[in-house]
């Protein structure tokens, strides 16, 4: 689906895929930020994924579809799979030649995504990978220590070069994320992953707020515990795939 067009024949060029577990509190204000920020943006689709919400999140999205967002994408699990997959989902069925991720609780502002596409368009060498840093977090004392523990740990262990490495705010090409091997938990080591392909990684401070409404799907032990799992895995993938420096055909 990539290079397909808008309703009016403008190609698509960007894809904000954002994926959503029971945000109906607050999907109406995130999509009346989207709206504000990208209605006069030519170029750009938003990908709404629901990964199986139990509350009114589906309705909500469709409401914001009538009165917010014309051309806003929805996409339903059956049930709930994971962000990763959510995303997945969405990046998938994207068409823009760069994807930009958010999260659907409030607490990132949709308008740094366009100065990350600028820093993207711009850079020099191979298309980047830019990450929004979250340089202070708008969440509770326990959450910042474990983030920051944890972020440290990948980033030592890997060696990626990014401070932020959960940040929902990332910008990447479309091509680039599918070739890369997937599983649940790959949204959180993109730096790593998406470096070893070859994509540079660009980091811009980006303002983190406060929820909307409602409370994190995850609690520090799960994200631990899987974190720790997950985070051996990517060891292990960086390992064992050999990508060549270039090719030569003759």
């Amino acid at each position: 689906m990539q290079g397909s067009s808008h309703d009016d024949g403008q190609p698509i060029r960007l894809s904000v895929v954002m994926a959503v577990l029971n945000e109906a509190e607050n999907i109406l204000p995130v999509c009346q930020e989207l709206a504000d920020t990208f209605s006069a943006v030519p170029g750009t689709e938003i990908l709404a994924i629901d990964d199986g919400s139990t509350d009114g999140t589906v309705g909500k999205l469709l409401e914001a579809r009538r009165t917010l967002l014309p051309g806003l994408r929805i996409i339903s699990h059956p049930k709930r799979l994971g962000k990763s997959a959510a995303l997945r989902t969405g990046i998938t069925a994207a068409c823009g030649e760069w994807v930009a991720t958010i999260d659907g609780d409030g607490q990132d502002d949709p308008s740094a995504i366009l100065k990350m596409l600028d820093h993207a368009r711009s850079a020099q060498g191979p298309a980047p990978l830019v990450v929004g840093v979250r340089r202070k977090r708008n969440d509770r004392l326990s959450r910042r220590i474990a983030t920051r523990f944890a972020n440290g740990l990948r980033r030592r262990l890997l060696n990626d070069g990014c401070p932020d490495t959960g940040a929902p705010l990332k910008l990447f090409p479309r091509d680039l994320f599918l070739k890369i091997p997937q599983f649940e938990g790959v949204h959180r080591f993109l730096p790593a992953l998406l470096g070893h392909y070859g994509a540079p990684l660009v980091c811009i401070e980006v303002q983190h707020r406060a929820r909307l409404h409602g409370s994190s799907k995850y609690t520090n032990l799960n994200r631990a515990l899987v974190g720790i799992r997950d985070l051996l895995g990517v060891m292990w993938l960086q390992n064992r795939t050999h990508l060549p420096d270039h090719l030569t055909e003759h």
